[in-house]
């Protein structure tokens, strides 16, 4: 599912269309409940007895997965609570290599006899698998790691958070906006919980714990007299942190903390904003389409770098694994294999990690039981790697995967999916302020809104929240109707200033889809505030 089909449908019925799928079961949890962890002994056990079912059936490796994902969804519209749905999902999925082909399956009944089916279960498909293969697998090597945990580094655990407490906020936002000349606000709420526990007989026990949180709200103002209307959605990021994300900085609570937590979101006054400047937004002018300099903000940004970059470097897409579903890369291995394929201009340098503090992709060890780390994908404009897990790195001569294997659910089989992937900030001393100055004409685009990509993640175009235009080195009255076209290659090369990181700021989404049966994950892409030269800008008004 793409972010902006996930947001057109939250308009329909958010906490309807996002009730679990695919063995997810909503349960009568109160709503005040303790999100209680499970025991990791009592894992372990469990997880043992699918590792020896599965090498007494003829398994090689095994790996086995323990989940248990909690959501909870808060849904408001102006003065009142539409909705607060509790899901839970619990259970063991079991993949082996049996006659060097992958096989899988997964249960909710955890008791001893259905675990051990499971595996057996799994060990027979790949058997029969194997009749089918052309080659057998290759898994880089991987130590095991024993006992270890993980843990998300949050302070306030948004599920122990009473419900009344996080209502009130949403109600808050709502009457901020009203109160602003909004006609119309809706607002949303949306906590996730993994916990997962993953062993393999390569020998490791990982015990996790994971958080995710995004808050959300969209704007609607009416013109009285014309009866067109303009919205504006939350300038908001989906982060890995817990409640501590919508608690102000001076809170007792947490004074005298790390940076980690530095960056808060104020929902209330996000909220007056976008009212306001719904307002703007109907009396501003319309673009003259053509050649603009692009002063991209981190909230608008981090869509672009998701479409441009994170997808077109995924080595499975680049074989054409994806082909069929979502289409394949511009970014083919003749390329990588050249050393020298130029992506963008030479201040452009695009990584790739799973540990970065506070975003959505930031974990200890990936569904592989890998140990996450850092990767450059494009380093001083040149393509250098690739986004790799344990079956693929012998294909690109790697000695271990970059730990980018996930599978949004325990009923979900693991695959390569998509890290953080961020532009570093500038390596000179550099504000928005003064990337702006140096501006004769261009627009200053702020917040993410519709965007359109080729099957092979060349040819775009994007559009925002937000519009301002520069003239002169100095921003001046609100746009709308605006939208930039480019091609990958061509965009990126046109970067030519990037502020350093200061600025540095992280977007996502909660919804990165991918495969067949469909899966979801969540992903974060920084960057500081960049501008782009010469990019054609069209005008997207409607001609009645």
């Amino acid at each position: 599912m793409k972010r902006r089909d996930f947001l057109h449908m939250a308009g329909l019925g958010f906490g309807a269309y996002m009730l679990p799928r695919n063995g997810f079961a909503a349960t009568d949890v109160p709503l005040d409940a303790p999100w209680y962890a499970i025991d990791p002994a009592l894992k372990k056990r469990m997880a043992d007895v699918a590792l020896n079912a599965a090498r007494s059936k003829g398994a090689s490796y095994t790996d086995v997965r323990i989940g248990r994902y909690l959501n909870q969804f808060l849904i408001t519209r102006e003065d009142k609570v539409e909705n607060i749905v509790n899901t839970e999902s619990y259970g063991m999925g079991v993949r082996v290599i049996a006659n060097g082909s992958w096989g899988f399956a997964a249960t909710d009944k955890l008791d001893n006899d259905s675990i051990a089916k499971a595996a057996q279960l799994a060990v027979a498909i790949a058997k029969e698998n194997a009749s089918l293969l052309t080659e057998p697998v290759k898994l880089a090597p991987q130590k095991g790691y024993g006992e270890v945990s993980w843990k998300a580094p949050i302070i306030r655990n948004a599920f122990d958070v009473p419900v009344k407490e996080k209502a009130d906020l949403l109600l808050a936002v709502n009457d901020a906006a009203m109160k602003n000349g909004a006609n119309y606000v809706n607002s949303y709420l949306f906590l996730v919980n993994e916990q997962k526990y993953f062993a393999s007989t390569d020998g490791s026990y990982i015990d996790q714990d994971i958080h995710r949180i995004w808050p959300f709200f969209t704007v609607t103002k009416i013109d009285s007299k014309t009866g067109k209307f303009e919205t504006r959605n939350s300038l908001s990021s989906p982060r890995g942190m817990g409640y501590e994300y919508l608690m102000p900085l001076e809170s007792e609570k947490i004074k005298g903390i790390t940076t980690l937590y530095k960056n808060r979101y104020d929902m209330v006054e996000d909220a007056k904003a976008a009212a306001i400047q719904s307002g703007e937004k109907q009396l501003a002018k319309s673009v003259e389409p053509g050649k603009y300099d692009l002063v991209l903000d981190p909230s608008h940004l981090w869509l672009t770098i998701h479409e441009s970059v994170g997808h077109p470097t995924e080595l499975d897409r680049v074989l054409g694994y994806e082909a069929n579903y979502a289409g394949t890369s511009f970014l083919t291995l003749d390329k990588w294999e050249s050393k020298k394929f130029n992506f963008g201009s030479k201040i452009v340098n695009l990584v790739a990690d799973k540990k970065q503090a506070g975003s959505l992709g930031a974990v200890g060890y990936d569904d592989e039981g890998v140990a996450t780390k850092e990767w450059d994908l494009i380093k001083d404009g040149t393509l250098v790697n690739y986004q790799v897990i344990r079956d693929q790195a012998h294909i690109l001569g790697l000695n271990s995967s970059q730990g980018c294997c996930y599978a949004d659910n325990w009923s979900s089989v693991q695959f390569q999916r998509m890290p953080n992937v961020s532009l570093r900030p500038g390596k000179q001393p550099l504000s928005p302020n003064d990337i702006i100055k140096n501006v004769e004409k261009g627009i200053y685009i702020i917040g993410d809104s519709s965007y359109s990509i080729d099957q092979q993640r060349y040819n775009f175009q994007f559009s925002g929240q937000l519009y301002y235009e520069i003239k002169n080195g100095k921003i001046g009255g609100m746009l709308k109707d605006v939208a930039y076209q480019s091609n990958t290659q061509e965009f990126w090369n046109s970067c030519n200033a990037i502020a350093d990181e200061r600025d540095y700021r992280l977007g996502g989404s909660f919804f990165d889809g991918k495969g067949q049966p469909g899966q979801v994950s969540a992903v974060s892409h920084g960057s500081s505030t960049t501008r782009f030269n010469g990019v054609n800008v069209i005008n997207t008004a409607r001609k009645i």
